[in-house]
């Protein structure tokens, strides 16, 4: 049944009672006792950092997506800066991304020298086009990021095989996906590394966090020298073995991640499934309440499991009389925290500098022009729920021609 809102309601940003009483955020972290109690013994151990709850959470992580190893990291950020490094991308490289991505997504080629090949996305999930990395790969490809947008897993069997045939990198930006699945296996494993973060707007979160996930020994080790400045012997390392020498070869940062927060990490870890049950559900009320309006629902197709990290409607402005900032601000005055993910990385002033312009990518640019997020996390309770199905009716109807 579709959601209804009366004919004679007016609209917030008119002057009328807002939809819901609060605002409402469109993500936010679910955080109980027993995180607060993981966190507080974390503290309590003496091991800050570089302890026994990085390498649990390593360990957590790693058994759930099904890879050998998992090597966390300071951020998502981070740990893409780290999965460029372990690729060897360097200058003169170029590795292709989705332009429809948030900016860490390509940022971490720039970091290393790198060329960001940006490519446009697929038309339903908004993932990247297996069509358009064809086109673009040549003899400076080093990589290919494979983004799964919103915690729709991308065509990693289509884009894996181009990888493989070219002898280049696949590395599955999972920052929206731990949880997502293929009939292959979980997002994270389907790559030669697959990156995740735990920001308080994923998933699960560690406050800040991020990690990546392989099965070839040589890529965690790259990963791990990486973010310790690249010394070929850590603190731990030299403790044990009674020395204290060490060399650096290569330029590395200090992204490591803290026992605190490693501690949140593998606490929420334990509740992913809860979490993704609590979104799912969520899902399946908008499919079924906002269905009938002037709007196309997300995409996703058969045989894959989506981690429901974002909910994001396409707005048929042919069907309103208000273009979608418009309807954005009723939304917003409505209480109704809706956001906008992504603006394509060719329209930021950084990737118009490198070439890129207007209408060099038309299914993001249409997109990313009819697109709203709607507030989607596993505290949403059932008025949270219903009350931004309203919000959509009323301000659809007001704007319906």
């Amino acid at each position: 049944m579709s959601a209804q809102a009366p004919a004679h309601a007016r609209l917030a940003v008119d002057g009328g009672a807002p939809a819901l009483p609060e605002p409402l955020p469109y993500a936010r972290q679910v955080v109980d006792e027993d995180d607060v109690e993981a966190v507080a013994r974390a503290m309590r151990s003496g091991r800050l950092t570089c302890g026994p709850q990085v390498e649990g959470l390593e360990r957590d992580l790693a058994e759930r997506v099904g890879a050998r190893h998992a090597v966390a990291f300071s951020s998502g950020t981070a740990a893409l800066h780290g999965a460029a490094f372990a690729a060897r991308v360097g200058p003169g490289d170029q590795v292709i991304v989705p332009t429809l991505t948030f900016s860490a997504s390509a940022a971490c080629v720039l970091y290393q020298g790198g060329e960001p090949v940006l490519a446009d996305v697929e038309p339903g999930t908004l993932n990247l086009d297996p069509a358009e990395v064809a086109r673009r790969i040549g003899p400076r490809t080093r990589a290919i990021v494979a983004v799964h947008y919103a915690g729709v897993p991308a065509d990693v069997e289509a884009i894996g095989a181009l990888a493989r045939r070219h002898g280049i990198a696949l590395i599955e930006d999972a920052a929206h996906a731990p949880g997502a699945r293929t009939a292959r296996g979980a997002c994270g494993a389907l790559g030669d590394m697959g990156v995740f973060s735990l920001h308080p707007a994923k998933q699960l979160t560690a406050g800040e966090g991020g990690a990546v996930t392989t099965d070839r020994d040589d890529l965690a080790e790259r990963l791990r020298r990486f973010r310790t400045h690249c010394m070929d012997r850590t603190a731990h390392e030299r403790e044990r073995g009674g020395g204290h020498a060490y060399d650096i070869a290569e330029l590395g940062w200090n992204y490591r991640l803290s026992d605190i927060h490693a501690a949140l990490g593998r606490s929420q870890l334990a509740k992913l499934d809860d979490f993704l049950r609590r979104r799912r559900r969520v899902a399946a009320v908008y499919g079924e309440r906002l269905a009938g309006l002037p709007l196309d629902l997300p995409v996703v197709p058969d045989g894959v499991v989506s981690a429901w990290h974002l909910y994001v409607v396409r707005l048929r402005l042919d069907e309103l009389s208000a273009g979608r900032d418009g309807v954005f601000a009723a939304l917003r005055a409505e209480n109704v925290g809706v956001n906008v993910h992504y603006r394509p990385l060719h329209l930021l002033s950084l990737y118009a500098g490198r070439g890129y312009r207007p209408g060099d990518f038309p299914v993001a640019e249409d997109a990313y022009a009819r697109m709203i997020t709607l507030p989607l996390f596993a505290g949403m309770g059932v008025r949270d729920v219903e009350g931004v199905c309203r919000a959509v009716a009323k301000v659809l109807g007001a704007y319906a021609r």
